[in-house]
């Protein structure tokens, strides 16, 4: 916390953004507010009349493409059932709970190990390891934090506005054929799989790798800078023709959607649904592939209106 408050302090444009985000500010409408924003967290210019990279593209979708269903889609709870209707319950984390606040959860009845996430929020999650080592104390005021959390203002993702905060607890997931679980994320364009970003050690001491794959399982040449490529090309999951064919399923409505998917034991199970991956601030490199995921996005209306 100590280093957080001083990587604050030294840099005048976190203490801009963590006035912004405070109750007072709420009044700004969210074009401007996002302007404001996309200027202090990448030092561009937000586009929004003609935009161009996917940053830009997807800010335009936060204001423009506001659906209800969306909010059940980010809901971490309610999207269960969306994706037990379109693929199978088989594909989904067996669930161990669903509680309103941690004084619900009835520890006892839980395994040695489990998950714990917010509904409402996108990032959080508790790996509970062994139980018995628990601090119960710790943990009611991380699950207060997320609680308390209005997510939605934090980066005007309109369909976090309308979900209501929940706890739920899952299954801890061991694969027996890797290390680690290691997260495909399927971006999707217009209903169609354009490139994968493969997540890997993430509770590792180096931290996150992340390589980006096109369609055909080729290593494409660039990456976030904030997460460095692992250097080896991985195999292909056995399941990952499935996997596009589920992944276009889902995203065949939407301008983008990106679609997690895991592979545990062999099996394919669903991760999450993202409208806005990064809030629409991502950094890559080379420039030059902001520009190419930007065009991937097929936004008629955009095309048809003058500058």
């Amino acid at each position: 916390m100590l280093r957080k408050i001083l990587k604050i302090i030294k840099s005048p444009k976190l203490i801009i953004l963590q006035i912004l985000v405070s109750r007072i500010f709420r009044f700004i409408p969210d074009d401007i507010y996002l302007r404001i924003v996309y200027k202090l967290r990448t030092n561009k210019t937000l586009n929004l009349k003609k935009p161009v990279t996917f940053n830009e593209k997807i800010q335009w979708l936060k204001i423009n493409d506001r659906k209800e269903e969306y909010s059940i889609l980010v809901d971490k709870y309610s999207v269960r059932n969306y994706i037990a209707d379109r693929l199978g319950e088989e594909y989904l984390i067996p669930l161990l709970g669903v509680y309103q606040n941690f004084g619900e959860i009835n520890f006892d009845t839980l395994p040695k190990r489990f998950v714990l996430k917010p509904t409402h929020t996108s990032g959080d999650v508790y790996i509970c390891k062994n139980k018995d080592e628990l601090d119960f104390e710790e943990l009611e005021k991380i699950i207060d934090k997320w609680m308390r959390k209005d997510y939605f203002w934090l980066h005007r993702e309109w369909p976090y506005k309308n979900v209501k905060p929940k706890i739920i607890c899952e299954e801890y997931m061991i694969d027996n054929y890797k290390k680690d679980l290691i997260d495909y994320k399927f971006m999707c364009f217009n209903g169609e799989v354009k490139c994968v970003f493969v997540c890997q050690d993430r509770n590792s001491s180096e931290g996150l790798k992340i390589d980006i794959y096109n369609k055909e399982w080729d290593l494409l040449p660039f990456q976030r800078p904030t997460h460095p490529n692992s250097n080896k090309k991985l195999e292909k999951p056995k399941n990952y023709k499935r996997m596009i064919e589920f992944a276009e399923i889902l995203s065949k409505e939407f301008y983008f959607l990106r679609v997690d998917f895991y592979e545990i034991n062999q099996k394919i199970y669903f991760g999450e649904l993202t409208f806005y991956p990064g809030a629409g601030f991502e950094e890559f490199s080379p420039e030059d592939s902001n520009l190419l995921l930007g065009k991937w996005i097929n936004i008629p209306m955009l095309d048809q209106q003058k500058i």
